[in-house]
């Protein structure tokens, strides 16, 4: 492998990228790319080559893509005001046809722009290759889903042929209804079937936030945090997790109440224990 050739010229030195190349080799990374990252087009050609990288390196990734707005932007154009209920947007069939088409269509521009920096990449959503089974997260959110089953056969296939899995936040329910899900969520719930060995969340938030977004979250805070998650599953489920990091949600989001988390908190990099 010629690493000169593949680095950019103003990229880390060969011997930093030698080092993770070797720790790495052999694990899964699970990257969240933030729909509000995506805005800035600069922004996302630099992921797009950072990708590209990555995988003439030899890493393996998946990627699952958010689209928050861009499916703002396509509601608007239609007319159709958006409500949420606990950050979550409400879905009708209205919207869950926009919604799914804003995806599919941003999940298509991330392969093909992969393609032009000669990475091949594999689409998968909805309509192609679908690997995310889903249940409904509540009545009152209609089409939105929560992942209750991950293909992982499917996804290990497309990275053993040297591809990269492009996942968007859609999966099948019942008689192949189609669901949103929060992209955070999809992306724990794939995270956490593969066993990644780490799961990046880009985002335009930097660091972990408190409940009103603005100061970030202190030690005795996530331990304030992490009590109150004892109180809820029960402490042997919370035994020897540091007080500092905050893998427990990430491994266990599905086995408690997200509704007392998901949105308080927003994680930029953290990295995944199993």
């Amino acid at each position: 492998m010629d690493l000169e050739k593949i680095l950019p010229e103003n990229g880390p030195p060969i011997t930093e990228v030698t080092k993770y190349i070797k720790k790495y080799k052999n694990d899964l990374i699970v990257i969240k790319y933030g729909g509000n990252v995506l805005i800035d087009r600069n922004v996302f050609n630099n992921f797009i080559t950072d990708l590209s990288i990555l995988n003439k390196l030899g890493l393996a990734t998946v990627v699952i893509h958010g689209g928050g707005p861009r499916i703002k932007r396509e509601l608007e154009k239609s007319n159709i005001q958006s409500k949420f209920i606990r950050g979550l947007r409400v879905t009708d069939r209205n919207i869950i046809s926009i919604v799914e088409s804003v995806l599919i269509d941003f999940n298509d521009d991330i392969v093909s722009s992969l393609k032009e920096k000669g990475t091949e990449a594999i689409s998968i959503h909805t309509k192609k290759n679908n690997v995310i089974k889903t249940i409904p997260e509540a009545e009152e959110l209609g089409f939105v889903g929560i992942p209750n089953e991950i293909n992982n056969e499917q996804i290990l296939k497309v990275i053993n042929e040297n591809k990269i899995p492009i996942i968007s936040p859609l999966g099948l329910g019942k008689e192949n209804q189609t669901y949103n899900i929060n992209g955070d969520t999809a992306a724990m719930a794939v995270a956490k079937s593969l066993k990644s060995r780490r799961l990046l969340l880009m985002t335009n938030v930097d660091g972990v936030l408190d409940s009103n977004l603005q100061t970030l979250i202190n030690d005795k805070e996530v331990g304030t945090l992490l009590l109150t998650l004892i109180e809820i599953i029960g402490k042997e489920k919370v035994e020897n997790i540091d007080e500092k990091n905050l893998y427990f949600i990430l491994t266990s989001l599905n086995q408690i109440n997200a509704d007392l988390i998901r949105n308080k908190l927003l994680l930029k990099v953290l990295p995944l224990k199993v």
